[in-house]
C-alpha cells in the first residue's frame, strides 16, 4: 500500500471512530441569589432569582430547535383538605371531601414561554409539570378520575385566589442562548418551611437535562423568639398573653371612659 493510500485509509479509520463516538448530552448549571428568606416584623413578601447556565459537554450535536426552561417551586408540604359545600335551604353545610396526602401550600411554575408550546400534555402529565400535574403521584394514574379532578381544580382555584399558586408563562429569561435567570415571588402569607426548586431544560419538548435546589422560609427577630416560646414554653406563654390582652382591655376602659 502506497503511503498515500495508508494516509488515506488512516484518515477514514479515524472519520468512522469520531461519527461512531457516543454524544455527550447538555446539563444544567443552576445557583441561587439566597437560599433563606428571614420574615421580621416588617415583613410583606420577596424575591428571589434562580439562575443558570446549560453546558454542553463534550461533542453535543447541534439541535434545530431552542432550549426552553421550565422551573416549578414547590412549598411546605402536608396534609390538604378540600371540602365541597352543598347548600340546604338557607345554611350552607360541608358535603364532600377529598385529601390530598403530602400537598404544597405553595406552588409556582415559570417558564420562558407557554407550556403548550413547549411540551404536549401527555409530556406534562408525564413529567409533572404545570399546576395540573406538579403534586401528582408517581403512580397516580395517567389521567384522573371527574371525582378528583374536580376538587383538584377546587383546590387549585382557591389556593391561586390567595397568591399561592401562580403560573408565569414568561417567568424565565434567557439572557443568552444559554444563559437563563428566574425571579421567585414569594408573597407574604407564604407559610414558613422549605421549598424545593425544580429546574428542567427541554428542546423539542423532549428534557434534557435537570437540576434541583431549594430555600426555606423561617421567622427571625421577636417573630421568632414569640414562635419558639409558644412551642417551648406554653403554659407561661399563654399566661403572659391572657395578662397582656388583660392589662390592655384595661387601658383601653380607662382612656376611653366616659364620665
Amino acid at each position: 500500500m502506497s503511503p498515500a493510500a495508508r494516509i488515506a485509509a488512516l484518515l477514514a479509520l479515524a472519520l468512522a471512530a469520531f461519527a461512531t463516538a457516543p454524544l455527550r448530552a447538555e446539563s444544567l448549571i443552576a445557583a441561587m441569589s439566597s437560599h433563606q428568606i428571614q420574615i421580621t416584623s416588617n415583613y410583606t413578601g420577596s424575591q428571589l432569582t434562580v439562575f443558570g447556565v446549560v453546558e454542553r459537554e463534550g461533542r453535543t450535536a447541534a439541535r434545530g430547535d431552542p432550549y426552553d426552561i421550565v422551573v416549578t417551586v414547590r412549598g411546605p408540604r402536608q396534609m390538604l383538605l378540600v371540602r365541597e359545600k352543598e347548600r340546604m335551604g338557607p345554611i350552607w353545610i360541608n358535603r364532600t371531601q377529598r385529601r390530598f396526602p403530602e400537598g404544597s401550600i405553595f406552588l409556582l411554575v415559570a417558564s420562558n414561554r407557554p407550556l403548550s408550546e413547549i411540551m404536549t400534555e401527555d409530556v406534562a402529565r408525564r413529567e409533572r409539570i404545570g399546576l395540573e400535574n406538579a403534586q401528582r403521584p408517581k403512580d397516580a394514574p395517567f389521567a384522573l378520575d371527574a371525582t378528583t379532578a374536580r376538587f383538584q381544580e377546587g383546590l387549585i382555584r382557591i389556593l391561586s385566589e390567595k397568591g399561592l399558586y401562580s403560573t408565569e408563562d414568561r417567568g424565565v429569561t434567557f439572557l443568552s442562548g444559554t444563559l437563563f435567570s428566574a425571579p421567585i415571588n414569594v408573597p407574604a402569607t407564604a407559610p414558613t418551611g422549605s421549598y424545593d426548586i425544580d429546574i428542567v431544560l427541554y428542546a423539542g419538548g423532549v428534557p434534557l437535562a435537570r437540576q434541583s435546589t431549594n430555600f426555606e422560609v423561617v421567622k427571625s427577630g421577636m417573630e421568632q423568639r414569640l414562635a419558639s416560646a409558644a412551642h417551648e414554653l406554653p403554659l407561661p406563654y399563654g399566661l403572659v398573653t391572657v395578662l397582656v390582652a388583660l392589662l390592655l382591655g384595661w387601658l383601653a376602659s380607662v382612656v376611653f371612659r366616659r364620665d
